[in-house]
């Protein structure tokens, strides 16, 4: 169903192996190699857009093209490795291979299981992690360690976009969570959290009445939310933990579900990130498409020496 969308008639099933989709230097890329990669994206292209005949045939369309173009990278910048007079030794490649075993499969046998599920040999699965580690590595060598982004250039992106790094107003939360149950048995949750009640104004900590009878995932940090801002919290919740001063404490906030004592350790008012809190992304949003035009200049400089030949 999915195939017969693409714009371009598919070969017949028995001519699909031979089936050649680009031809880069001494390379072949087949129609079978594209559709191992398409095969990853389609379904969910078809859950998106399956209602949409015409959008979906044209964003089926589109991944082939985007795939292919992928696929004659790769091959560009193996045959880089090939042609420069790069090697990789094949102890490196021995532990290459016995990481990614160790990682994916935990031993021999059970990639041995896999390999024959897969239709796939010992040798190509070895040719893969081979590959990649060439590609990626090649990939860092020529792209990633071009780019340099300036403080200037960084400080720039701060003041365009400050808005972006606009908190809310925020407190500083612990939270104790207990779960209504439907057991006639088990304890009742308002009840349990009144006792508590007493107990912290007794002088107990909050801390430690969180991790011994919270209810929720939060337990083990003696239920500290850290900072979070009204967007974050039930409307009944916001509503309480934003009305407390710091150090202040809610009573039983009773939910359909579920009885909440809240405890405000801290407060502090709508306020912008600082520069050097947010650096590390604005490098890595900068980096993006500083990256893709360094790539694409440096697979246009592959492009020029390299027999690069696409039929689709």
């Amino acid at each position: 169903m999915v195939s017969a969308l693409f714009c371009r008639p598919f070969p017949a099933h028995a001519d699909l192996i031979n089936a050649i989709e680009a031809i880069v230097d001494d390379a072949v890329i087949t129609y079978l190699e594209v559709k191992a990669v398409n095969d990853q994206s389609e379904e969910t292209l078809v859950r998106i857009y399956g209602s949409e005949r015409s959008v979906l045939e044209k964003k089926l369309n589109e991944m082939q093209h985007e795939n292919l173009d992928e696929l004659v990278k790769r091959q560009l910048i193996l045959h880089e490795f090939k042609t420069a007079g790069y090697s990789l030794p094949e102890s490196v490649l021995d532990d290459l291979v016995q990481e990614r075993i160790k990682a994916d499969f935990g031993d021999r046998a059970t990639l041995t299981k896999t390999l024959e599920a897969r239709g796939m040999t010992y040798e190509k699965f070895r040719q893969q992690i081979r590959e990649r580690f060439i590609v990626a590595q090649l990939r860092l060598k020529n792209i990633s360690q071009e780019i340099i982004i300036s403080p200037h250039k960084m400080e720039a992106y701060y003041l365009a976009h400050r808005e972006d790094f606009k908190l809310e107003d925020q407190v500083k939360l612990r939270m104790i969570v207990l779960n209504k149950s439907s057991d006639p048995n088990a304890p009742q949750a308002r009840k349990l959290a009144e006792e508590l009640l007493t107990k912290l104004d007794e002088g107990a900590s909050f801390a430690e009445m969180a991790t011994i009878y919270s209810q929720d995932s939060f337990r083990s940090q003696g239920g500290d939310r850290g900072w979070v801002e009204k967007s974050g919290l039930r409307k009944e919740l916001a509503e309480v933990a934003f009305s407390l001063k710091p150090g202040e404490r809610s009573g039983v906030i009773e939910a359909s579900d579920v009885c909440y004592i809240l405890l405000v350790e801290d407060t502090r008012s709508t306020h912008y990130k600082t520069l050097s809190e947010v650096r590390q992304q604005i490098e890595t949003d900068l980096q993006l498409p500083e990256r893709s035009r360094v790539e694409k200049q440096w697979i246009e400089r592959l492009k020029k020496k390299t027999f690069v030949s696409s039929f689709f």
